[in-house]
């Protein structure tokens, strides 16, 4: 069988995607790796009609729904290659099952990197954060301390003064000149530059002269990379951005590589939850429009920009 489209990455981007194309009445594969990015996280905020709603139970109930459209196939497992062309794609999963379809988009996620401070990564996503507006209304205006990760971390700290008592722990991240100093103090912000040791507790920070400074939560800017080689073994073009790697996309979510489309985090910043599915709803319907006028692909990505 050869399906319409093939939607690499099963969580809030794919699924939107999914969404528009089922209720085209085309036929998508879903291929999931089962790893959606807040899987650490307790609760999902910021997402309109399901504030606070546990991430588990937001997925599971979007899944439902897809799968009451006939033309959905649903996969769980991890894609090894992707070869073919326009309306000639051969998708190879690590287990070996092959599909064909006409179209692929990518919606994969993203991978994050932490700052290398022991005990941070086993607080991620329960007392230590990337997004505000995700998670920084439950702090109640307590003290926020951002663990410095790259020059991001200074504007991190200027933008959580709206949610609490910033204190910016530099951890020898960044260099602060005057002028950046003088920015963060006049938005209130207070600046440690003595190293982390680790963390501990909830969200203490024990420095490296043996201070304890106690928060009601940790925000850190994570360096992001696309979940796995995939797009880059396909020939897609990826680009550096101040969040991290992500592959290069138009307008209208199309790769460097004809037939190819990417949403999500992967292919656009800022990420939360909220944006990823808006973009996959984008995306899938680009990608139908694709399906309509196929004979505008090439052309239009020669166009686009992307490269």
């Amino acid at each position: 069988m050869q399906h319409d489209v093939i939607v690499i990455g099963g969580s809030y981007s794919g699924m939107a995607a999914t969404l528009q194309l089922l209720r085209a009445r085309r036929t998508v594969l879903v291929i999931d790796a089962g790893e959606r990015r807040n899987r650490f996280a307790r609760h999902a905020h910021g997402v309109l009609g399901h504030d606070g709603e546990p991430p588990d139970e937001l997925a599971a109930n979007a899944r439902r729904q897809l799968e009451a459209y006939a033309t959905l196939t649903w996969v769980e497992g991890r894609v090894d290659a992707v070869a073919g062309q326009v309306d000639d794609f051969i998708v190879t999963t690590t287990a070996g099952l092959s599909f064909r379809g006409r179209r692929v988009l990518l919606a994969s996620g993203v991978t994050d990197r932490l700052p290398a401070v022991e005990g941070l990564a086993e607080r991620w996503g329960r007392t230590v954060f990337h997004c505000p507006y995700c998670h920084g209304y439950e702090l109640g205006q307590g003290r926020i301390g951002i663990v410095g990760a790259s020059p991001m971390s200074i504007h991190q700290a200027e933008l959580l003064t709206d949610w609490g008592d910033v204190t910016l722990l530099v951890n020898g991240a960044m260099d602060l000149d005057h002028e950046a100093r003088s920015g963060l103090e006049r938005r209130g912000v207070a600046i440690e530059d003595t190293p982390i040791d680790r963390i501990e507790g909830s969200a203490d920070v024990v420095m490296a002269d043996g201070r304890r400074l106690r928060f009601a939560g940790l925000f850190t800017a994570t360096h992001t990379s696309p979940s796995g080689a995939l797009a880059e073994t396909m020939g897609c073009a990826l680009e550096e951005t101040p969040f991290g790697v992500q592959i290069c996309v138009d307008a209208e979510a199309r790769t460097s590589v004809a037939g190819v489309f990417a949403c999500g985090d992967v292919a656009r910043a800022p990420h939360s939850i909220s944006l990823a599915i808006g973009g996959g709803a984008l995306a899938g319907a680009q990608v139908h429009r694709s399906l309509l006028w196929p004979g505008t692909i090439a052309s239009a990505q020669a166009d686009s920009g992307v490269r």
